[in-house]
């Protein structure tokens, strides 16, 4: 059986050497043979599940063993395999020998991660390509490898992880018979399961908005140490799901620009829909990174602004109690008003001391009021009111 992979996309729109380095494809052991599966020998089979439905009806059935699938791959009707988790070496076999998947292909399958890409063998078209979901608050996204794997009548699906169920949308309207999807054919669904993975994107990055306005405000009236892990961590994230988008673009992109024997042309228009999804997506990814960058900038102003107010502020205060520190020191100067009439002789006064005081308080406020005619206060409180 011929295999070809096409080629990705074009160098000149690769991502830099700085972010081609931040995820860890899937790479082959130098000593190992091509083909080669990346699966624990103890591994549980994988959960395998048939739909099988024509314009009239739909059924769904689990199976155990792939050749119980054999029958319905020869029907009229459209046949697809759910396969959730990876599974073992033994499963993929039959699998592999079922649905006649080219070893090299299996590999790509089953060895995640692997980079989005559109494969093209004699009989059947692989999409590999990513799913992801909202995880929690302090982390917003978690991603998995999906793969679709589309012969003439069937379609087989492999989810990495078992526990989520990204494709359940594309389910529900088979068994509802909801919009064409049972009135169209196999080729239908690919396009049908790839909108969906593609528009699963999108609430991920609706996430990353509010992260963005939350830190913005913290950036601004409260940044601490913590400020900086937050937002490098948000860049980096960023950055997974850029290369993530980019390269789903790309593989969708192969695919329109190539076509299939297996995509009808009116069919085919529909995964361009796909395309202009993803670069909805690769746009907002980009502008959040460019406003994550700013993030980082505006952290560092505010640290500074923040440092200037208080240098203002210790300054003000020196500036006040530097001639009263001037005067104090004048008169704790030791000299005896007894040896010479030019040796203080304020200190024989009888209103000395209040006069000193007074002197020196007049000072003070004489500042104070220069100061705040100058509106350096008015800065200083609007400082003190943010840290509040």
């Amino acid at each position: 059986m011929a295999h070809s992979i096409n080629i990705q996309p074009n160098p000149n729109e690769l991502p830099s050497e700085e972010e081609e380095s931040y995820v860890d494809y899937y790479y082959d052991d130098p000593e190992d043979l091509p083909g080669t599966l990346n699966l624990e020998p103890d591994a549980p089979p994988p959960e395998m599940a048939l739909i099988d439905y024509t314009e009239n009806i739909a059924t769904r059935i689990k199976i155990v063993n792939p050749e119980v699938c054999i029958p319905y791959l020869k029907s009229e009707s459209v046949s697809w395999i759910n396969v959730l988790g990876l599974g073992n070496k033994t499963s993929w076999q039959q699998m592999a020998k079922v649905f006649q998947i080219h070893p090299l292909s299996v590999g790509d399958i089953v060895n995640v991660p692997q980079r989005p890409k559109v494969i093209h063998d004699k009989n059947q078209l692989i999409i590999i390509t990513w799913m992801v979901r909202i995880k929690s608050d302090s982390e917003p996204f978690d991603k998995e490898q999906v793969s679709i794997i589309l012969g003439e009548k069937h379609l087989i699906t492999v989810q990495e992880n078992p526990e989520y169920d990204c494709l359940k949308p594309v389910r529900e309207r088979i068994k509802n018979n909801r919009g064409i999807i049972r009135k169209q054919k196999v080729d239908y669904l690919a396009y049908s399961l790839v909108d969906t993975i593609i528009d699963g994107f999108f609430p991920v990055l609706e996430e990353y908005g509010e992260r963005i306005e939350i830190l913005e405000d913290e950036v601004v009236f409260k940044p601490d140490r913590h400020t900086m892990q937050k937002i490098y961590k948000l860049r980096r994230e960023l950055l997974t799901l850029r290369r993530a988008i980019w390269s789903s673009r790309e593989a969708i992109n192969i695919l329109i620009r190539d076509g299939s024997n297996l995509i009808n042309p009116d069919v085919l228009v529909y995964f361009r829909d796909c395309y202009e999804h993803t670069i909805q997506l690769r746009d907002i990814v980009e502008t959040y990174r460019d406003l994550a960058s700013d993030l980082m900038d505006i952290y560092l102003s505010s640290v500074n602004n923040k440092m200037n107010e208080v240098m203002k502020l210790l300054t003000v205060i020196s500036s006040i109690f530097i001639p009263l520190t001037f005067i104090a020191g004048i008169y704790g100067m030791n000299f005896d008003p007894a040896d010479s009439p030019w040796n203080m002789p304020e200190l024989d006064w009888y209103y000395g001391y209040p006069l000193c005081l007074v002197i020196m308080f007049s000072t003070a406020i004489s500042l104070i009021y220069f100061f705040w005619r100058r509106g350096w206060f008015e800065n200083l409180s609007t400082t003190i009111e943010a840290e509040d």
